[in-house]
Order: C-alpha cells, then sequence, then structure tokens
C-alpha cells in the first residue's frame, strides 16, 4: 500500500480495496468481513455517491454505527454527507438495502452506547481524545 507523505497509508487507497474485497464476497484482508458495513451517502457538497467501510454493532438486529473517527475533533465526512441527506445505502455481508440514517439520542444513546463500548471498549478511548459526543446511527430498512 502507498504511503502519503506523512508515511501513512492512504486511507482513500485503504477504503478502495476494502470496499473491492468485500463485494467480491471473499476475505478482507486485515479486517473481520462479517463485522464490516459498507455505507454509501450522498456527498453534501459533491453530490456524488460516497461508499465508506466501517464496522458496526447490532441493535436488535439493526446495525448501528459509530462516528468517531478514531477520537478526532471532527465529525467524519461519512457523518456529515448524512446530517445533510440521511437517506443512505448500507451493504452488509449477506445483504444490501436502503436506509434513513437516524442519529441516536437520549436513552435510546446511553442505552447503545453502553453495549457498544461493552463489545468493542476501543470506542472509550477514541471518546476520551475529543470533545464532541461521538455519535451513534442506526441504519433501519426502509
Amino acid at each position: 500500500m502507498d504511503a502519503t507523505d506523512d508515511g501513512q497509508p492512504d486511507q482513500l487507497q485503504f477504503n478502495a480495496q476494502v470496499i473491492e474485497q468485500f463485494r467480491a464476497g471473499g476475505e478482507v484482508q486485515g479486517l473481520h468481513r462479517e463485522r464490516l458495513v459498507l455505507l454509501t451517502t450522498t456527498g453534501r457538497r459533491s453530490g456524488e455517491q460516497i461508499t465508506a467501510p466501517m464496522m458496526f454493532h447490532l441493535d436488535g438486529g439493526v446495525p448501528v454505527v459509530i462516528a468517531s473517527n478514531m477520537g478526532a475533533l471532527a465529525h467524519p465526512g461519512w457523518f456529515l454527507n448524512l446530517e445533510a441527506d440521511p437517506e443512505v445505502t448500507v451493504e452488509l455481508p449477506d445483504k444490501a438495502y436502503r436506509s434513513r440514517a437516524v442519529v441516536l439520542d437520549g436513552a435510546e444513546y446511553d442505552r447503545v452506547w453502553a453495549d457498544v463500548t461493552r463489545d468493542s471498549p476501543f470506542f472509550l478511548e477514541h471518546q476520551a481524545q475529543t470533545p464532541r459526543r461521538i455519535p451513534l446511527v442506526s441504519l433501519p430498512a426502509l
């Protein structure tokens, strides 16, 4: 994998490789395919369809994605896109569907955050690195 000027892997190139491997139906190198979702949003500025691979948490059979951005100060681009247009496409290992993304809040957020951080405690580290509240987004089928 190529690196950027600062020596970091090119995230766009890595994502493109993950998307290709995921859609091919086989192993996704270095990741657990069954824990990945491809989320396609509409770019808030470009209007283009943009797909991002990410891990998800199942909440009562509904995938929930975590906008941690690895603890960065800003929300990830995909989250900003779905805030502008919540109509998204969800691709799971066994199915694909349209969804209207729902940003969780209140008691529902608290309940799901507890489940997410119990299963994936590294999200607590991400939260500790940023003053923003890490959004949780439910992706129910339409």
